[in-house]
């Protein structure tokens, strides 16, 4: 069969390499050096397939998908960049594109995308999409060109426009509740609430109750009818995380919603609906879990619709220096300061360390960092890594680091509580509950004080 392509790109020296790389005696190759002059040449003769480049003078590459889904939906298109961030790559695939791919090509990927068209177009159904927010606008601090992380960009904007429940696993860290916002933020119900629960952080009894409400006098304490968190949701997001923590009780109830989209509140003779969509995030092996008797598999089943896998830092390590700049950024915003550089010895340092708590705790680590950092340069010894390796470290509990890590945050805004929660990525209240549990109060009251004398 006879193959039309289009390559759009105002880079000559690239559809020069990509014709010549792409043509084949079965295989016509045209170019195109921006959008208009290939809707020109689309509506001269047909292609099969438009290979475009998304930053283009002009008409750019997500505005030419987008023309070309409603005019001619049958051509395949295929983007291509060297920007790979997360709203290009979602809005791409939420809007039909065939594929998206990152520049410099590997052209055996590109001629592997390119024969996939062809072999799925008889069972391809294209179909036009509803417009959704634009999510060029929001900002998901997800960011990665290594091609695990792309994939991922691309599910996002893949499943978003659906209601499929999804279960994001990865170790802790990673960013699984940041990937479960995407899909919200781009979702059609981006407007409704994103709910998130920590399974860990509540009793199995406490838990339902949280979830599905409860009635009053259902039980001690219960002095009123309360909403739970599905009913809080709407058509929103709940984000169940830490679901292979939970008892099998519980997961017998879950089970139920998912499959009648009903729950009883706690005490309560009636049901409730729900429309609320749910993604669950686990670091643990839910296959073992199954296999062990720890985890329903009918409920595994269930949730897992759609399975994304983060993978962790150290296994996407080139992903760091971008990443690090971003965190950089996000923290000076976060205490009022201008975004110092990271220096070449320091981009070295972070590449040289395991980052066993991943890209959380490469957050801390560059918070700290803009919090101390004299100048406007992040230099090694703002980073207090220190060598690498278990001896290095000292061994503590899980409570002792995070008194300590919230104490640091406290002495270094001065006792702001406001500007310490946003650092530290929690609440206000439950920064209030941390200072009562460490008896850190003393830091607190001595911040307001110096913030009362500088007024």
């Amino acid at each position: 069969m006879k193959r039309d392509v289009l390559i759009v790109d105002d880079d000559a020296r690239i559809r020069a390499s990509l014709a010549e790389a792409l043509s084949r005696s079965d295989t016509t190759v045209r170019t195109a050096a921006d959008a208009a002059s290939a809707l020109r040449s689309l509506a001269e003769s047909p292609a099969d397939i438009v290979l475009a480049d998304v930053r283009m003078p002009g008409m750019d590459g997500l505005e030419l998908l987008r023309l070309l889904r409603e005019r001619a939906p049958q051509v395949a298109v295929v983007l291509m960049t060297a920007y790979d961030d997360l709203p290009t790559v979602a809005t791409a695939m939420r809007e039909g594109a065939a594929d998206f791919l990152v520049k410099p090509l590997d052209l055996h990927q590109l001629r592997g995308v390119i024969n996939k068209v062809f072999d799925d177009r008889a069972a391809r159904a294209v179909a036009t999409r509803a417009p959704a927010p634009d999510v060029a606008e929001r900002s998901y601090e997800l960011i990665g060109h290594d091609p695990r992380m792309v994939g991922i960009f691309k599910t996002i904007g893949q499943v978003s426009a659906t209601r499929a429940n999804v279960v994001i696993r990865g170790e802790s860290g990673t960013g699984k509740e940041l990937i479960a916002r995407a899909i919200h933020s781009n979702s059609p119900h981006a407007r409704e609430p994103f709910v998130p629960v920590n399974c860990t952080a509540l009793p199995a009894t406490l838990l339902e109750s949280e979830l599905f409400g409860h009635v009053k006098g259902s039980f001690t304490g219960a002095a009123g009818d309360r909403r739970g968190r599905f009913a809080l949701a709407g058509k929103g997001t709940i984000f169940l995380d830490e679901i292979g923590d939970t008892s099998l009780e519980f997961q017998g109830k879950l089970l139920r919603v998912l499959q009648e989209h009903e729950y009883y509140p706690v005490g309560a003779e009636t049901s409730q609906r729900t429309e609320a969509r749910v993604i669950a995030a686990t670091h643990r092996d839910l296959e073992a879990l199954v296999g062990g008797g720890e985890f329903r598999e009918d409920l595994y089943y269930r949730l897992r619709v759609v399975e994304i896998v983060v993978p962790p830092l150290r296994d996407r390590i080139s992903d760091l220096p971008p990443l690090a700049e971003h965190l950089v950024r996000k923290a000076s915003r976060a205490v009022g300061r201008e975004s110092p550089l990271l220096a070449p010895e320091t981009v070295e340092t972070l590449l040289a360390h395991s980052w066993p708590g991943n890209v959380r705790e490469l957050e801390n680590c560059l918070t700290r960092a803009v919090v101390l950092a004299r100048g406007d340069v992040i230099r090694p010894e703002d980073l207090a890594l220190g060598p690498r390796g278990p001896a290095a470290h000292r061994l503590t509990t899980l409570e002792e680091a995070e008194k300590e890590h919230v104490a640091h945050v406290l002495e270094a805004t001065h006792g702001h509580k406001s500007r310490t929660a946003e650092i530290l990525g929690i609440s206000r209240p439950r920064l209030d509950r941390l200072i009562q549990k460490y008896g850190l109060g003393g830091l607190t009251r001595t911040g307001e004080r110096a913030a009362r004398d500088a007024e």
